[in-house]
């Protein structure tokens, strides 16, 4: 027990759900540890910022989000600020100087030891770091404190990458790919399902390398088959899966069990050869064409959600109007555009041909706008149609309105499906029929509640 009275703890999680996972787990240890967990930070003794680095908007966010909170320690109750993650695992040094409002840095492999080391901090007016090995691997053992609403959960099944994109600093940060054992995988889930969860996202930087690194005969479709077994558990949906490691396998999987959501988040980042080769990507345009057309062929209605890189040095404007071209053929459901961001460390870094910001911003906007068109035709086609749908709670602008996702919908990312008539309770699955829509949501009306 690190004090004799409860102190209060506030966490502020940024990026994506694997840091998320992180700072659950730093949550658990410090209600272990007796510390209580508020998520207002004006009460707060101890404010904790959990960071995330991959680009250049999401350092700025992160620095953002911590000069912001660096004000609370002129309140009477803030005693510490801490900052976790990416950044200072990426940036320690410079960090140091350049935030002294800051008590803590830790890094990606060494939060698991935050309550320890909030209370070595005790009494010492310096700053202390810790950013050492990152190769820590979450385990179920290690205390969790779910933050997501009780219905959802992620499930994170790898720590790291080994892909090596050229534009990449995960690999840097997190260290290379490790997977968890199946055994401790399937422990967690049936903790979460005995907790309420009936939806689990499995994350990992890339699910495909799922076991490759294992001997004991591990794969991503050996443990979608043990997940799907979990009575009460109800939808699984699987993030972020490098195109070549679809196998034939994985897809038949997705087709014929109910469990799994009609739903792949696959990270293509462009479809243009040569910049496919510089990013330093395995697949080509034929390869990524050839999984669409399968994909959509086996697994009819099948949700495909993506995202690109634009201004990747060398783009030329036949590359970006090739991928213009090819994100109005393909129809993505979703899809995610990010400005190339020239990332210290990395091969891209030192590539000649950058590309200029305005560039950049342009060919990111004119990528937007065909894509808002390409999501409004696909919305407008579900009207009349059918989905299940998780009911979330009210809609933020009326508690006269229902909110929650349908199967083909990830949190967070990918709208909402707003309620018109019938009735259901937060964490249903209920039937909808799609009554209308907008560019990114959609609106219906209840038809059966699930058994």
């Amino acid at each position: 027990m690190s004090t004799n009275s409860k102190e209060k703890v506030s966490l502020v999680s940024l990026g994506c759900p694997k840091n998320l996972v992180d700072a659950e787990v730093m949550l658990g240890y410090l209600s272990k540890d007796s510390y209580e967990v508020t998520t207002d930070e004006h009460e707060a003794d101890i404010i904790i910022v959990n960071t995330c680095s991959f680009i250049k908007e999401a350092k700025q966010e992160s620095i953002d989000t911590i000069l912001d909170l660096a004000d609370r320690k002129h309140d009477a109750r803030c005693k510490m600020l801490i900052v976790t993650g990416c950044l200072p695992q990426r940036y320690q040094e410079e960090l140091v100087k350049e935030l002294p409002e800051v008590d803590i840095f830790v890094g990606t492999g060494d939060y698991p030891r935050i309550a320890e080391i909030i209370a070595e901090k005790r009494g010492l007016s310096e700053q202390l770091c810790y950013t050492g090995d990152p190769n820590f691997l979450y385990d179920d053992e290690l205390p969790r404190l779910q933050s997501s609403p009780y219905y959802t959960a992620y499930l994170k099944i790898a720590e790291g990458c080994s892909n090596c994109c050229s534009y990449c600093v995960i690999p840097s940060l997190r260290g290379s790919f490790r997977s968890r054992p199946m055994d401790k995988l399937l422990r967690e889930a049936k903790g979460l399902v005995a907790k309420g969860v009936r939806e689990i996202n499995l994350i990992a930087q890339d699910i495909t390398g799922y076991g490759k690194d294992l001997n004991e005969g591990a794969t991503l479709e050996a443990l979608i088959r043990s997940l799907v077994k979990l009575e009460g558990l109800q939808w699984i949906r699987l993030l972020y899966a490098y195109p070549d490691g679809i196998s034939d396998s994985l897809i038949k999987l997705i087709k014929e069990e109910d469990k799994v959501c009609k739903y792949l988040d696959i990270p293509l980042q462009h479809i243009s050869d040569p910049i496919l080769k510089q990013m330093n990507r395995r697949s080509s345009e034929a390869e990524i064409r050839e999984l669409i057309a399968k994909l959509r062929t086996e697994v009819p209605g099948i949700a495909i959600r993506t995202s690109f890189i634009v201004g990747f040095p060398g783009e030329t404007d036949d590359d970006f109007k090739k991928l213009v071209q090819f994100v109005e053929e393909t129809r993505f459901d979703r899809m995610g555009v990010f400005c190339y961001s020239r990332e210290e460390g990395t091969p891209a870094f030192e590539m000649a041909e950058q590309v200029s910001e305005r560039i950049k911003r342009e060919r990111y906007k004119k990528l937007m706008r065909t894509q808002a068109r390409v999501s409004f035709k696909h919305n407008r086609s579900l009207v009349d149609k059918e989905e299940m749908v998780l009911i979330e709670g009210y809609s933020e602008e009326t508690e006269l309105l229902l909110k929650g996702r349908s199967s083909r919908q990830a949190p967070d990312i990918d709208g909402q499906v707003y309620i018109t008539a019938g009735n259901a309770q937060v964490g249903e699955i209920v039937r909808l029929r799609i009554t209308d829509s907008s560019d990114y949501d959609l609106i219906g009306e209840i038809v059966s509640q699930s058994p």
